[in-house]
């Protein structure tokens, strides 16, 4: 595979990702016990707003790796 093709396919993983991560993130963020305290909200946003790094860092250096 090509590294134009790897990039297209994985700017598609990315924006679903960032889709899935942000509606899965609104969800949480909804749930009576996160709702009501704010301590836990501020370290939830903190988490959720970070987190979604992790499983982009793979996709990202899949997507750069050279043509063989």
């Amino acid at each position: 595979m090509t590294i134009r093709t790897r990039k297209f396919f994985g700017t598609i993983a990315l924006l679903l990702l960032v889709a899935v991560w942000s509606l899965l993130g609104m969800t949480v963020a909804q749930t009576p016990w996160l709702a009501n305290s704010g301590l836990l909200q501020a370290i939830f946003y903190v988490v959720a707003g970070i987190g979604w790094v992790l499983p982009a860092m793979p996709i990202v250096s899949w997507m750069a790796r050279p043509d063989a």
